[in-house]
This record gives structure tokens, C-alpha cells and sequence, in this order.
């Protein structure tokens, strides 16, 4: 059996105690959909979030790839969400694994969650300058399906700012080894609602330095970040026509509108094509 695709693109997170905004979180259009369980959750409601978020994942037919974000499988909310998750009637497709500082955390979350016919996928949220150090053995952890960057925890751990040149390297880091690993790399939320021109600066550098998506934790983010993860028409021209180029001539290396491609760059032109099908897949789901 062929295994499934690990989701990337826009991801949007929403709390768990909050199921009014369930519905529009399964409508929002992004490309992934996570229910929050941790930091969005005040403590005194962290159990009734858990509850609540069974019927996150019974939402219609016509929704993006659900997942949950969970506590810290070191903590004891951490233990009591994988035990309430694997007990739920509908399972999540994605589950978040914050604090993730070890090859360890993941091993824990697969133990308690896999069983027959279900396997979601595993995302390490990385966050502390101990992940960053030890990323390359969590990056082949071997149920990992993708890494986030955390950068309200990772810029308070190590008393940097939260701004895009104080965090580069630890996104350089983290694109670098999850590319190392083959798997995808998503960036952080941007938490100012009001900058929309920030928003989408950000998002660009982060697409520009080679993350697969963003997350947003509002709607009006969105369209913002949805727009720079989704290939232009134009993009995708070039990348068909680079690929139709290399089929034609056996994956030589060719000349396509002025500019020599050889394998790397058909790599990537396979890999945006796939991306705009997807994206265009899914627009047509939620139209």
C-alpha cells in the first residue's frame, strides 16, 4: 500500500474549548485543520477540551486534513490526551507533539495511538534550543512525518526577540535537517493580527527559505499566507514546461526559456506541480 501524502500547505489551529468555532474551522480552507488541546487551552478547561474535541473529527465529508495538537506527552495532560484520542470514535489524521525534544516524544505518542488500520501522522513541534540542538536524530524518528517551529517558546527560551533575523538560524536549522530527513518543515504562526503587511512578508521569507506552509490562528490570516503557499499560474506553467521539457529528453539536461535545467530543478518543478494539483483538489472539495 502506497502511504499517504504527510499534509503541508496552510495549517490553522483552533481551541478545543471552543466548539462554536468548530464548524468554521472545518470550513476555513486551509489545508490542514488542528484542534488545540494545549497552550490555547486555560488549565481549568483542558479536560473539557479534551472531550470536546471527539466530535472535531466527525465533521462532514468536505473539510481539510483534521488534526490535534496535544500537551507535552511529558506532562500528565500530555498522557491523558493520547489516551483520550486513541479512544475516540473518529481519530485524527495529524497529531502535534509539542515540547518535542527527543526521538523519544514521538516513539511515546506512536506506542500510544498506532494500531490496525490506523497510523496518523506525527508532527514534532520544535520549541527549545534542546530540540534544535538534537534535530537530527528527531528528524529520523521513524514515525516523524514533519517538523513546526514554535517561536513564541523558542524566543522566550533563549531571551532572543521574536522578530525574523533573531530566529533565522534556528529556521535555517530546522529547514535544513527536516529536508535532510525528507520531511516537511511548516513555520510558526505570526501573532500580530493587525500586521497583514508583516503577515505576508513573513510568510514569504519562510516559503523563500524552504518551508512547505505556515500555520495561521486566525481567519483573516488565511487568505494572506494561503496566497503565498499556492502556486501561480505562471509558476505552474514554468514547472509543467520544465517537466514535459526533462520527459522528452530521457531527464537530460535541457533548456527551458533561456535557463539550463538539469535534475534538481525538475525535482522541484515535480514537486510545485504536485502542490498546485493538491491545492487545486482541495479548492474544489470546499467550493
Amino acid at each position: 500500500m502506497t502511504p499517504r501524502p504527510a499534509p503541508a500547505g496552510v495549517w490553522f489551529i483552533t481551541p478545543g474549548h471552543s466548539p462554536a468555532r468548530f464548524p468554521a474551522a472545518h470550513r476555513c480552507g486551509a489545508d490542514v485543520a488542528l484542534v488545540d488541546l494545549e497552550d490555547s487551552v486555560p488549565a481549568a478547561l483542558k479536560a473539557q477540551a479534551r472531550q470536546n474535541a471527539a466530535a472535531f473529527f466527525t465533521a462532514p465529508a468536505i473539510a481539510p486534513a483534521l488534526g490535534v495538537r496535544i500537551s507535552s506527552p511529558t506532562t500528565r495532560d500530555g498522557i491523558h490526551d493520547l489516551a483520550a484520542i486513541a479512544e475516540y470514535p473518529t481519530r485524527p489524521d495529524i497529531v502535534l507533539i509539542p515540547k518535542t525534544e527527543s526521538p523519544r516524544d514521538i516513539e511515546v505518542a506512536a506506542g500510544v495511538l498506532d494500531a490496525p488500520g490506523y497510523t496518523p501522522h506525527l508532527y514534532g513541534l520544535i520549541e527549545t534550543p534542546r530540540a534544535l540542538e538534537d534535530l537530527p536524530s528527531i528528524v529520523r524518528a521513524p514515525r516523524l512525518a514533519g517538523v513546526l517551529f514554535g517561536t513564541a517558546d523558542y524566543a522566550t527560551a533563549t531571551g532572543c526577540t521574536a522578530t525574523w533575523d533573531a530566529l533565522l538560524h534556528a529556521r535555517s536549522v530546522l529547514v535544513t535537517s527536516a529536508a535532510a530527513a525528507g520531511i516537511h518543515a511548516i513555520d510558526s504562526p505570526f501573532f500580530d493580527l493587525q500586521d497583514n503587511a508583516g503577515l505576508r512578508r513573513e510568510a514569504e521569507q519562510a516559503r523563500n527559505l524552504g518551508f512547505a506552509g505556515k500555520c495561521c490562528v486566525h481567519p483573516r490570516q488565511l487568505p494572506h499566507v494561503t496566497a503565498v503557499f499556492t502556486p501561480t499560474d505562471a509558476e505552474v506553467a514554468t514547472a509543467r514546461a520544465i517537466v514535459a521539457a526533462a520527459q522528452d529528453a530521457g531527464d537530460r539536461i535541457v533548456e527551458v526559456a533561456g535557463q539550463m535545467v538539469g535534475p534538481p530543478m525538475v525535482k522541484a518543478a515535480r514537486a510545485l506541480v504536485a502542490r498546485a494539483e493538491a491545492v487545486g483538489t482541495q479548492h474544489e472539495v470546499t467550493a
